[in-house]
């Protein structure tokens, strides 16, 4: 009789474990999956934004062409080290630890730019303000 209810009570714990077992395996193949997307995803606007900066200093580049004095020399400076933090961009090194570091120093370096040219671009791939990005939904 002590079988019959030793089998009885190992018989949730084999389905809890199966159950558990189950469920971690569908999680890792669906985990692998939702990765793959958002890498695509972020990887996707990260070019995007670094192609923005890159239009941006070439067309720079060419008024500098057609006329050398139209930007003052802080900006030109600031141009060639824009052109230099875009070529310095790891693009087959996603894991680089100088990702972040190089995309923030483009950001501050366009908005420097900006501001010594009197003009007000803006890079529409990411949101304003922090109450913008609380809008999104999913």
């Amino acid at each position: 009789m002590d079988d019959l209810f030793d089998s009885s009570l190992n018989l949730e714990d084999t389905h809890y474990k199966e159950g558990y077992d189950e469920g971690h395996s569908d999680g890792l193949v669906a985990g692998k999956e939702e990765g793959r997307q958002v890498g695509l995803k972020v990887g996707f606007e990260i070019g995007e934004e670094l192609g923005f900066y890159r239009g941006c200093v070439d067309i720079w580049n060419s008024a500098l062409r057609l006329d050398p004095t139209c930007f003052s020399p802080r900006a030109k400076t600031i141009i060639g080290q824009m052109e230099e933090l875009i070529e310095k961009y790891p693009l087959m090194d996603p894991e680089n630890v100088q990702v972040q570091e190089i995309m923030d120093s483009l950001r501050l370096k366009f908005k420097m730019v900006c501001s010594s040219l009197h003009v007000k671009l803006e890079y529409s791939g990411y949101p304003k303000s922090s109450t913008e990005a609380n809008d999104i939904q999913f």
